[in-house]
């Protein structure tokens, strides 16, 4: 099947009018499940209440750490694809990806605290350590595609590393399941819920751009992003 935008089907005008309108309805989703997210952490731990914090409380100068930094990254995503076209924006996307990367340090650093002091049982500390370990990772990937000019690549994995950015929203999402809600919050079952929240994403994203580059539904020739001469 010949790509959409040149075998006539689609104009390619068309065809790029429609991937991004379709990106924006993501997007603007993912801003407001977002943003519900981040409003419900704000309300449960911007007051120094003991009961709030619950196992936290002796930790919660990590805790910070980690919200503050997790909040940065879940809130700069979307700018951060926003920005990845438009020519006339080269800076505000190298610079917003700085503190992207920057906030997702800082977000890791308190996940290493928390986690090493945590009396949760293997199975959780492993499940979160797994988690910060992909996000890591991805953001890595990210960096070096794109420090060796392969923009495709670096769009790619930093998608990927949004997916796990945003985990504990799907984590959240999946304890509101019907059938979960009714099982107790068995360790075994929250640990399988953590590594849910960012493979169960992750697999149906490569399903999708699976579907979408054998089927040749991406518009060849839009999207070209201004030069990141080494940075992301």
């Amino acid at each position: 099947m010949q790509p959409i935008g040149t075998s006539g089907i689609l104009p390619l005008a068309g065809a790029r009018v429609v991937w991004r309108l379709g990106f924006a309805i993501v997007l603007l989703a993912l801003a407001l499940i977002s943003s519900d997210f981040l409003q419900a952490v704000y309300n449960k731990y911007h007051r120094l209440d003991p009961a709030a914090y619950t196992m936290f409380w002796t930790r919660r100068g990590w805790l910070w750490t980690h919200l503050a930094g997790g909040a940065l990254t879940i809130i700069l995503g979307p700018i951060q694809f926003l920005t990845q076209w438009p020519r006339s924006l080269p800076q505000l996307h190298r610079w917003t990806g700085r503190i992207y990367l920057t906030g997702m340090l800082v977000a890791c650093v308190g996940a290493t605290g928390l986690i090493a002091n945590s009396p949760a049982p293997f199975a959780i500390r492993a499940a979160f350590a797994a988690t910060a370990l992909v996000w890591l990772t991805t953001a890595l990937s990210g960096l070096t595609a794109i420090r060796g000019g392969r923009a495709r690549s670096h769009r790619r994995w930093m998608l990927r590393n949004y997916i796990v950015t945003l985990s504990p929203i799907t984590f959240r999402a999946l304890l509101e399941v019907p059938g979960l809600i009714a099982l107790p919050p068995s360790p075994a079952m929250i640990a399988i819920l953590l590594w849910s929240s960012w493979l169960l994403p992750l697999l149906i994203s490569e399903a999708i751009y699976r579907i979408i580059d054998r089927a040749g539904l991406r518009p060849s020739g839009s999207f070209k992003p201004a030069p990141l001469s080494g940075a992301a």
